[in-house]
């Protein structure tokens, strides 16, 4: 066997060995960019009817921001009988700092301050939305939580917190949800128009409305009047 022959051997051996390589790899930075299926679980309320209100929000969109007090007032209303539920929905076509915003709130569950950075990105979002860059804002409002700071920086760029919000988004596409807010109530979707006053705001009994009705159906009690 000629040394000539022999090296055109070893040449197809290394191109075989080559393809496989840069498949695995392919595969591999596939699953830390977006294959987990782990959703975010930020639950809030006791739930005793076994009611489940969820949300699927976008921190930067103007309608979620609208809704924002209405939602708090439900919650504190109904914080014994209902559980409420976030979840992300970044619509990143529309809001370009919606994904930062999302990742800054998972940041701070892993420091277990996901609901007060969720309330404080809603409560400011006309300062950072706007931003080039709303970093600073994040860390600010990181700061003021008394979260610690350099961990929240590392928690914002990591993976984990990338993964996270993208099981929420795939979860709401499958559910087909089309913009945010999104409500599910028991796992149905409500019609923004079950939500709205006549001027067409979010209403506190209407949402009060369409939850009662669930629970009464849920615990066989009428209706509270």
């Amino acid at each position: 066997m000629s040394k000539q022959f022999l090296g055109v051997i070893v040449i197809i051996i290394l191109v075989f060995v080559g393809i496989f390589a840069f498949s695995g790899n392919k595969s591999g930075t596939s699953g830390k960019t977006g294959g987990t299926s782990t959703l975010t679980q930020h639950i809030e309320g006791q739930g005793k009817a076994k009611v489940t209100l969820v949300e699927y929000g976008d921190y930067q969109c103007p309608f979620c921001g609208e809704y924002f007090p209405a939602v708090k007032q439900v919650q504190a209303q109904f914080s014994q009988q209902i559980f409420f539920q976030f979840r992300n929905f970044p619509l990143t076509s529309l809001h370009q700092n919606a994904f930062a915003a999302a990742r800054a709130a998972e940041a701070a569950a892993l420091q277990n301050k996901f609901w007060e950075m969720h309330d404080a990105l809603y409560e400011t979002q006309t300062q950072w939305s706007g931003a080039g860059d709303p970093t600073s804002f994040f860390d600010q409002y990181a700061t003021q939580l008394g979260l610690n700071l350099t961990q929240f920086k590392q928690d914002y760029a990591s993976g984990k917190v990338n993964d996270l919000i993208n099981a929420d988004t795939a979860e709401g596409n499958k559910l087909n949800v089309q913009g945010t807010p999104t409500f599910f109530l028991d796992g149905k979707a409500l019609n923004s128009s079950q939500l709205i006053d006549s001027s067409s705001k979010p209403s506190i009994s209407a949402f009060a409305n369409v939850i009662n009705s669930e629970i009464a159906k849920k615990t066989g009690t009428a209706k509270p009047q």
